[in-house]
C-alpha cells in the first residue's frame, strides 16, 4: 500500500500524440462504447454544448484556441439520453472540408517513392456510399503561438517521491508568485508545461510543501524550488501546410505540437477529475456502480487530439474503469474475510494508497501479537498497547485483522493498525479483475451506440470544458463475401450464416477420439460414463460431425472420469486437481497410440482446470483437447487439419493472382499480478494452402528489454519466419511469390520501430530460406484495435439491429491519417454494446497494393475464421497469432496471471526453454491453439 495526497492516479504525464499500443491501458479499464462487442472473446451528432474560445477573439468550438488564454464561455446545450437502436443526429452529409481530398490522392500519384511508410494510393471505391457520425470533433479558432516550458524541481531526489510533483504543481498554482500567469497555462503535473502567453525568463518559484489535507505548511516546511525554462515556441500555423496534405510537409514532426494541444484541451479536466490511464479522466460526480469486494467502476472519457485532412481534431470517446472504494481499511479487511476464502489478495493490498504518509504492507500478524521494542513506553510493547498507552485509542480490531508494515524500510518495520487507516478517495485499481467482476465491468459499460453518443455531448462535454459537433464522415459499405462448403451454400446474412444442411469444405479425422468427464462438482455435469444423458450427447456430438463431413467411427470412444476433484478451498489453485486429471488421462491411454483429439466436458468454469487442460495436452501429452461449447465441431475439424469453409473464386482473387503466404505476428506481455522479469510470448502463424484456412504456429518466449519490463518488438523473428517459410514450402513443393504481413499489438507511435526493427528480421529470413532465388514481394500491415474511433449510423437503413454501423462499413476519409495509406474496417456485426472498428495501417509495401485491393480483401478475409460461421473484427492472420500467444500463456502460467489468493506462484520455476520443446511436434504443422 502507498500513501497519496494527490487524488489516488494524481495528474500524472499528460503528454499527447497517437494512443498507445497493447498493454498500455490498465488491466481493469474497459472502453464503455465497445464492451461485449468483439468476437474475440477477450476480455473494449448535433450540435452540442461548447465553450469560448480566446478573450478577446471569437468563440471557439472542441476547446479554443490557445493564444489568447486557456478559458472560455459555455455555448448552448445538446440532447443526452438515448436507447437501443436509435439513430444519433439524424440524417447528414459530409464534411465540406472533404471536397477536395481527390486532389490529395493526385498530389500523392506524382511522388515516385518506396514501399517504406507508403502514401495513401487513392480513396477506396468499392461498396454502398454512406455517411456516419464520428466520435471527432473540430478544433477551431487555432492560431498565433503556444510557449513551450520544461519544469525542473530541487532538491529532485525529495520532489521526485511518489506523488509529490503533481502536488508540487497544485501548490504552484496557489503561489502569489504565480498567479499572473495561472489563467493561460496548463502542465502535465510532472515535466512539461505550455502557455499562451510567453513567461519571463529566468522563472524560479520557491514552494513550502504541505501535504493535501493540512492547512498550511509547516514553520520547519521542506521548500522546492521549481524552475520553468523555455524549450521551443511552437507556431500553430506551422501545423496547416501538414493537414492539407502537401507532400513536401509529410515528415513535419507534429507530436510537439499536437501534445502541447492535449495538454490544454485536457486542462479543464484534469482539473475537476482523475487521470487514470493516458488521456483519461474519471468523475466521482458520474456513474458509479459497485463491481465486487472493495471495488466500484468509475465513468469517465478519453480524449486526445487528431491530426486529419484540412482539420485538426479531438477524438473523444466513453470509458469505465475500476476504482478502490473509499474507506476505513480494517473494514474493507473484515468484509473480505466474511465474504472470501484467504482474507484480501496481495494484488488488491500492495498498489493500495492510503492516508498516511507512508508505504503499507499488510502483515500476517495482528496488533496484539505484533510487538516491537519501544524505549518510550520502556521495554517490549505490542501495536494493541502503544496505540492505548501513547494515543488512548482501543483497537477494535487487536486480534482478528493484520496489522499494516508502512515502513519504507523492511529492516526497520513501523506498524499502524488497519482500523485508524482510510482508504483515500479516487484511486484507480491496477489489477486484473477477477471473471465476476469483468463481467459487471461489462454489464454496465455495455451501452448502444446512440446512448455513448449522447453521453459525450452531453455530460462528457460538461466534464471535459469542451463543445462541437460530432464529424460526418463518408463511408461505405462493402459487399459480404460468397461462402462455400463441400454440399449447400449458405446465404451470408448480418456478417454471418448458418451452417444447417451443409458439409465441410475437407474434413478431418477423428477415429481415434475420447471422452473425459472432469468431476468437480457442478450441478450439470455427468454422473459417469454409464450415464444415459452422457450417452445420448456423445450420439449427437459424433452424429453432427459425421454429418459435417468429419470421418467419424461408429464405436463409442474411449470414456475416462477424473473421479471426484479436490475442491478449489483445499486445492485453491488447483494443482492437485491438475494432477489428478494428469494421472487420469496417463492411466487410461495407450502412449503408443495417442487419440486424434480428447472431448474433455467440464461443469463449469475455472480459471485454473481449464488452461491447465490445455498445458497438459499441448506441453507433456501431445494431445488436442476441446472443453465443449457451442461450434465445437468447426474447432474440432481445424484442429485435424480440416477445412470448414471456403470463399467464392472471385473474393479469392486477390490471394490467389499469385502464390501468395498469410502471415500473422503477435506479442503478449504479463499481466499485472505478474512477477517482474516474467518474459513475454511472442507468435508467428503463417498459411500453408491455396485456401488460405491452416495456419500453423511457431513461438517462442522472449526475455523484457534490459530498460523495460517488456518488449514489442519480435527478437526471434528471423528463426520464426524461417520454420514458416519451410513449412509452406514442404507443404506446396515451392516457396510463395507474395507475403502479407498482419501485425497486431502495434501503436501508430511503433511503426517506425516495425520498420527499423523487425523488417530487417524478416529480410534475413527471406535470404536464409530463398538464397540466390527471386525473393517474393513483401507488404507489412499495422492491425490496431487499441484506438478510441466510433461511428455512429446517421439513418436507420444503414443501422444494424442494435444501433451499429452495418457490417461491412469502411472509412478511409475524414478521420484517417493525413498521409498514410490507413482505414477503419468495421467486418463484424456487434454483439452488443457499440461495435468498434479495426484500424488497418499500410506500412510497407512492395505489392503496390490499392485501395480497394487491401480494404475488400481484409473484408472479406475476415470471414475465413476457421471456428466460427461469421466474420470476425480481425483479420485471421493477426486474430491466430493472438490466440498463439494466449495459448503460451498456459505454458507460463507460473509466471502469468495465474496467482494465488496468498500471492505465492505455483507451478514451480519450470525450465522454460525445456518446456517449450517439449510442445508436441504437430504444433509447427497444425493449428493446435485454436
Amino acid at each position: 500500500m502507498s500513501n497519496t495526497q494527490n487524488r489516488g492516479a494524481g495528474r500524472g504525464r499528460g503528454r499527447g500524440g497517437p494512443p498507445r499500443g497493447r498493454g498500455a491501458s490498465p488491466a481493469a479499464s474497459v472502453a464503455a462504447s465497445d464492451a461485449g462487442s468483439s468476437d474475440r472473446g477477450r476480455g473494449r451528432g448535433g450540435p452540442g454544448r461548447g465553450r469560448g474560445g480566446p478573450r478577446g477573439g471569437p468563440p471557439a468550438q472542441g476547446g479554443g484556441g490557445p493564444p489568447g488564454g486557456f478559458r472560455g464561455g459555455r455555448g448552448g446545450g445538446g440532447s443526452r439520453g438515448g436507447g437501443p437502436a436509435q439513430v444519433f443526429g439524424g440524417p447528414a452529409q459530409p464534411d465540406e472540408r472533404l471536397s477536395t481530398s481527390d486532389n490529395l490522392v493526385a498530389a500523392f500519384k506524382r511522388m515516385d517513392l518506396g514501399p517504406e511508410m507508403p502514401l495513401r494510393p487513392g480513396w477506396g471505391t468499392l461498396g454502398r456510399p454512406i455517411t456516419v457520425r464520428s466520435n471527432f470533433f473540430a478544433i477551431k479558432g487555432l492560431k498565433g503561438t503556444i510557449f513551450d516550458y520544461e519544469v525542473a524541481m530541487s532538491p529532485k531526489e525529495q520532489a521526485s517521491r511518489a506523488g509529490r510533483k503533481a502536488r508540487v504543481f497544485e501548490l504552484l498554482e496557489q503561489n502569489p508568485q504565480f498567479a499572473a500567469y495561472k489563467g493561460h497555462v496548463a502542465h502535465d503535473g510532472s515535466a512539461r508545461l505550455v502557455s499562451a502567453r510567453k513567461l519571463p525568463q529566468p522563472l524560479s518559484i520557491a514552494v513550502q510543501f504541505y501535504e493535501e489535507g493540512q492547512t498550511g505548511p509547516r514553520e520547519d516546511a521542506m521548500v522546492i524550488t521549481v524552475d520553468i525554462k523555455l524549450t521551443r515556441e511552437l507556431n500553430t500555423a506551422t501545423l496547416t501546410p501538414y493537414l492539407n496534405g502537401e507532400p513536401d510537409h509529410r515528415s513535419d514532426d507534429t507530436l510537439p505540437l499536437v501534445s502541447a494541444l492535449n495538454l490544454v484541451l485536457q486542462r479543464h479536466a484534469s482539473k475537476t477529475g482523475v487521470r487514470a490511464g493516458r488521456n483519461r479522466y474519471f468523475f466521482p460526480t458520474l456513474q458509479r456502480f459497485p463491481l465486487g469486494l472493495g471495488l466500484e467502476t468509475w465513468k469517465g472519457f478519453f480524449m486526445s487530439v487528431r491530426p486529419t485532412y484540412k482539420q485538426l481534431m479531438v477524438n473523444i470517446n466513453v470509458c469505465m474503469t475500476a476504482f478502490y472504494v473509499p474507506g476505513n481499511l480494517a473494514d474493507a479487511m473484515m468484509a473480505f474475510n466474511r465474504e472470501s476464502s484467504g482474507g484480501m489478495p496481495r494484488s488488491f493490498a500492495e498498489k493500495l494508497k492510503i492516508q498516511t504518509q507512508h508505504l503499507g504492507y499488510i502483515r500476517k500478524r495482528t496488533a496484539r501479537r505484533t510487538t516491537f521494542q519501544c524505549e518510550e513506553l520502556g521495554g517490549m510493547v505490542s501495536v494493541e498497547e502503544y496505540f492505548k498507552c501513547k494515543y488512548n485509542i482501543t483497537l477494535a480490531h487487536a486480534d482478528d485483522i493484520p496489522v499494516i508494515d508502512v515502513s519504507t524500510n523492511r529492516a526497520k518495520p513501523n506498524f499502524l493498525p488497519a482500523e485508524i487507516c482510510e482508504i483515500f478517495p479516487g484511486q484507480a485499481y491496477r489489477g486484473r479483475l477477477s471473471p465476476k467482476e469483468t463481467a459487471e465491468m461489462i454489464k454496465y459499460a455495455c451501452n448502444p451506440p446512440a446512448v455513448n453518443a449522447n453521453s459525450i455531448v452531453g455530460e462528457g462535454f460538461d466534464m471535459l470544458g469542451l463543445g462541437g459537433e460530432m464529424a460526418r464522415t463518408p463511408a461505405r459499405v462493402l459487399p459480404p463475401p460468397g461462402v462455400t462448403y463441400k454440399a449447400g451454400r449458405p446465404s451470408v446474412r448480418d456478417g454471418s450464416w448458418n451452417i444447417l444442411d451443409v458439409k465441410l469444405q475437407a474434413g478431418g479425422n477423428m477415429t481415434n477420439w475420447a471422452v473425459m468427464l472432469v468431476q468437480d462438482g457442478g450441478r450439470s455435469e455427468f454422473a459417469g460414463p454409464t450415464d444415459p444423458e452422457l450417452m445420448t450427447f456423445l450420439r449427437m456430438f459424433a452424429n453432427k460431425c459425421r454429418t459435417s463431413g468429419i470421418t467419424c467411427p461408429d464405436s463409442p470412444p474411449t470414456i475416462m472420469q477424473t473421479g471426484r476433484l479436490p475442491p478449489p478451498r483445499q486445492d485453491p489453485s488447483r494443482v492437485g486437481a491438475l494432477r489428478q486429471i494428469e494421472q487420469t488421462i496417463k492411466n487410461n491411454l495407450n502412449p503408443r497410440q495417442k487419440p486424434s483429439f480428447i472431448l474433455v466436458l467440464l461443469s463449469g468454469v475455472d480459471n485454473f482446470i481449464y488452461p491447465g487442460i490445455k498445458r497438459l495436452g499441448d506441453v507433456v501429452l501431445g494431445v488436442h483437447t476441446d472443453q465443449y461449447f457451442s461450434n465445437v465441431a468447426l474447432k474440432v475439424n481445424a484442429k485435424l487439419g480440416g477445412m470448414n469453409h471456403a470463399l467464392d473464386a472471385q473474393s479469392m482473387r486477390w490471394l490467389t493472382e499469385k502464390k501468395t503466404m498469410m502471415v500473422g505476428i503477435d506479442v503478449t506481455h504479463p499481466g499485472p499480478t505478474s512477477k517482474l522479469g516474467s518474459p513475454s510470448i511472442t507468435a508467428v502463424v503463417a498459411s500453408v494452402d491455396d485456401k488460405f484456412v491452416q495456419y500453423p504456429a511457431s513461438m517462442s518466449i522472449q526475455k523484457p528489454d534490459v530498460n523495460r519490463e517488456s518488449k514489442e518488438m519480435v527478437v526471434a523473428l528471423t528463426d520464426l519466419m524461417v520454420e514458416r517459410l519451410l513449412v509452406y514450402q514442404k507443404k506446396n513443393k515451392s516457396l510463395p511469390e507474395r507475403i502479407f504481413v498482419f501485425r497486431d499489438g502495434v501503436s501508430e507511435g511503433q511503426y517506425d520501430i516495425v520498420l527499423r526493427e523487425e523488417l530487417p528480421l524478416i529480410r534475413s529470413a527471406l535470404e536464409k530460406v530463398y538464397k540466390t532465388a527471386s525473393r517474393p514481394k513483401l507488404t507489412i500491415t499495422i492491425c490496431g484495435k487499441r484506438h478510441h474511433a466510433r461511428n455512429y449510423a446517421a439513418e436507420e437503413t444503414n443501422m444494424s439491429k442494435n444501433g451499429n454501423t452495418l457490417p461491412g462499413t469502411v472509412i478511409d476519409k475524414g478521420i484517417t491519417d493525413v498521409y498514410n495509406f490507413d482505414f477503419y474496417l468495421q467486418a463484424h456485426n456487434g454483439l452488443q454494446g457499440q461495435v468498434r472498428p479495426t484500424h488497418y495501417t499500410v506500412v510497407y509495401d512492395e505489392n503496390r497494393h490499392t485501395a480497394d485491393a487491401m480494404q475488400q480483401g481484409a473484408h472479406t478475409s475476415s470471414y475465413l475464421y476457421a471456428r466460427a460461421t461469421k466474420a470476425v473484427s480481425l483479420i485471421p492472420p493477426a486474430y491466430y497469432a493472438d490466440l498463439a500467444c494466449e495459448r503460451g500463456r498456459y505454458y507460463l502460467n507460473d509466471l502469468f496471471n495465474f496467482v494465488s489468493e496468498q500471492g505465492s506462484t505455483k507451478g514451480g520455476k519450470s525450465d522454460l526453454e525445456a518446456e517449450k520443446a517439449r510442445v508436441f511436434e504437430e504444433a509447427t504443422r497444425l493449428m493446435f491453439y485454436i
